[in-house]
């Protein structure tokens, strides 16, 4: 594995988040995380992992593996929005509040955690 190899990875996770999370994510997705099993979040969460096979398909891993994570990615990715909703509705904080945004941006972290760890399998650094 090169750096540039490395650095191309994770590039491609940035544009598959920023697609996923915020271009093509529509309202009926965003309104409805917080209910759990509503096929909004679960579409979502499912986009997510879609777009992981094309960053995916590339490494050495077989299609599989490939396909294996991108489901592992749709459970997490869709419990991490499921409690951060849960958490906004709980505290009842708007985007004018703080906690608001230490909230998203701790989801946001979660969501990057996630892709190392993917980066990390999938170019076998265990």
């Amino acid at each position: 594995m090169t750096p540039a190899t490395l650095l191309i990875l994770i590039l491609l996770f940035q544009v598959k988040h920023l697609l996923a999370d915020f271009i093509w994510q529509t309202g009926w997705m965003v309104r409805n995380k917080g209910t759990y099993g509503h096929l909004g979040g679960i579409a979502h969460a499912g986009l997510h992992g879609l777009l992981t096979v094309p960053v995916l398909i590339w490494t050495p891993m077989t299609v599989l593996t490939v396909v294996g994570l991108g489901a592992v990615e749709i459970v997490l990715h869709y419990h991490i929005d499921w409690t951060k909703d849960r958490l906004l509705r709980w505290s009842g904080w708007s985007p004018q509040e703080k906690g608001y945004w230490g909230l998203t941006g701790l989801d946001q972290f979660a969501h990057q955690v996630t892709y190392v760890a993917i980066v990390w399998l999938a170019l076998g650094i265990v």
